[in-house]
């Protein structure tokens, strides 16, 4: 099993169209960069700090892999229906009402996407008149997640009506395996008795 095929989830395979895994594969990668990147500069941050020798510019760094993970998290979340989707009382209904709510749910996640997308661009072209310390990097450069976020969640809000109204939304997961545990197995009695 390749990389791709182990990041892509196989959960609701009847909402993704195929042509979009690549993607998620590419977004899941990045989502762990930004992680690893992240805890390496807080580690360094720390440990600059204590020997005496601070480098500053380390919590700007610090605070761009948090805001792209944050962003970038929500976007591929989405697609994996893990995040903004309420799946409770969905999982409940049955026909018509299951359409409904699921339509419903996903409407709603498709205009806070657009309001990422409008109001995330304007923050980021306002975001050129405000600079980051100390290396002056104009704050636009964080803002730019908002919408690149916004457009992602949107993309994949609208595969899932797509293929939620063609196919349904009712659909038979196939069983997850369970997790592989190692066998314990019982140590031998020593010779004479005693364990």
């Amino acid at each position: 099993m390749t990389v791709a095929e182990r990041l892509v989830l196989k959960r609701q395979r009847h909402l993704k169209w195929r042509a979009l895994d690549p993607l998620e594969t590419v977004l899941m990668m990045l989502c762990g960069l930004l992680l690893f990147g992240f805890c390496t500069t807080v580690i360094f941050d720390i440990l600059t700090r204590e020997i005496g020798r601070p480098w500053l510019w380390l919590q700007e760094v610090t605070s761009t892999f948090f805001i792209y993970a944050i962003f970038t998290g929500t976007a591929v979340a989405t697609r994996r229906n893990d995040h903004l989707y309420l799946t409770a009382v969905a999982d409940t209904l049955v026909g018509t009402a299951r359409t409904i709510v699921e339509v419903a749910t996903r409407l709603v996640v498709l205009a806070v996407a657009l309001c990422f997308i409008h109001f995330g661009w304007l923050n980021f072209l306002r975001g050129f008149s405000s600079f980051r310390m100390p290396s002056m990097t104009p704050i636009a450069s964080l803002y730019a997640a908002i919408p690149i976020c916004g457009a992602l969640v949107a993309l994949f809000t609208i595969e899932q009506l797509v293929n939620g109204l063609r196919h349904g939304f009712e659909h038979e997961e196939p069983p997850e395996p369970p997790p592989h545990v190692a066998s314990i197995e019982p140590i031998a009695p020593a010779p004479g008795g005693r364990t």
